[in-house]
């Protein structure tokens, strides 16, 4: 016998926990500061199905598209912990424009998602907000996105965050690697801190072995922990395209999850390897300290986090005093790391 069930007063979405009048006047709030990122290319206006961005045929010859797309991870947690959610669109937009600068590609438009469980307009505002100022910042322009409220799938008080983002290349200047041979020497430019990779370690470590909270003051650290763990992912675009410019570079390495041991053979051709001096830069406190904190073995901490530097860029051998006079003048402060050498796509250290 089928189950009718008795009628009931009339149920709305509201009722089921999503508020369309409450989403509509965030998204009006973020209409206005995605507007203040666009560039005479975008043709799109914020609202509608697709964002339309047109790339200058007089600027490019033959202009290849680069793309990436990331989020920010488990720092999201330490985020809600201490409600700071400006820095956290900063991570977002630097990593991924780091993504791409590295195969020598101009940022020209990014697109975020943001969901929660339920839509809170003042964090979302913010997070966008910084979202808005990091593709200021790095010249590329915020076209759309999408903010969704999920009632039941996230947790109060929580949110996940993803990016998109577009780059493009003249072909013949696609940084590549193909062109890395032995005796090129291998340049590091210091992070931030972790950036955003290695999260859910440091959170263990730091939180659960040590029984810190982000109010902690560390005295290793001369700080709190939680200021620590929400310093912002460097963008290194300001950088790159100096070099870039100067032709000194040979290939590129943004040392997000799996630290200097996977992502550095990424860029390397077959028939060489990276040699990578341990002691040649300076290793930021925090990172010696969670060491220490689990015992972690050194082998672990190379391949979980990016241990102070957050870029490697190999310079040709005939390059290195120009590239050397370009960091200089945009007062980048760089180390030689190591060298590469005769092998098959693996970093060794010494």
């Amino acid at each position: 016998m089928a189950h009718n069930p008795s009628p009931t007063a009339p149920i709305t979405y509201a009722d089921a926990g999503v508020n369309i009048d409450r989403a509509n006047k965030t998204k009006k709030r973020i209409k206005y500061l995605a507007h203040k990122t666009f560039t005479r290319n975008v043709v799109s206006e914020i609202g509608g199905f697709g964002g339309m961005f047109s790339v200058d045929k007089e600027k490019w010859v033959n202009p290849v598209l680069v793309s990436s797309v990331d989020g920010v991870g488990t720092k999201l947690k330490i985020a809600f912990e201490m409600k700071t959610h400006h820095t956290i669109g900063a991570d977002l937009v630097n990593h991924c424009v780091n993504d791409i600068a590295v195969q020598g590609a101009t940022p020209l438009f990014f697109m975020d998602y943001l969901a929660a469980g339920k839509l809170e307009p003042e964090v979302a505002e913010k997070v966008v907000e910084g979202v808005a100022e990091a593709c200021k910042h790095n010249g590329c322009a915020l076209i759309g996105g999408e903010t969704a409220e999920m009632p039941g799938f996230y947790p109060d008080g929580e949110y996940d965050l993803a990016g998109f983002i577009v780059g493009v290349v003249e072909r013949e200047r696609i940084i590549n690697g193909k062109t890395v041979e032995v005796g090129d020497v291998i340049l590091g430019l210091p992070s931030n801190g972790l950036h955003t990779n290695g999260y859910s370690l440091a959170r263990k470590l730091l939180f659960e072995i040590a029984h810190y909270t982000p109010e902690t003051y560390v005295n290793e650290l001369k700080g709190k922990v939680g200021n620590e763990l929400m310093r912002t992912h460097k963008s290194y675009w300001p950088v790159i395209k100096k070099l870039l410019s100067g032709e000194c570079v040979a290939a590129m390495a943004h040392i997000t999850g799996g630290g200097i041991t996977e992502n550095l053979p990424r860029v390397l051709p077959r028939g060489v390897a990276a040699v990578i001096e341990l002691g040649s830069w300076p290793l930021p406190p925090l990172f010696e300290h969670m060491q220490k904190l689990g015992n972690v073995p050194k082998e672990e901490m190379l391949r979980t986090f990016n241990m102070g530097l957050g870029m490697l860029v190999v310079v040709p051998s005939k390059k290195f005093k120009k590239a050397q006079s370009v960091l200089e003048r945009v007062g980048e402060k760089a180390y030689t790391v190591g060298r590469i050498v005769k092998g098959e796509r693996k970093v060794m250290y010494t």
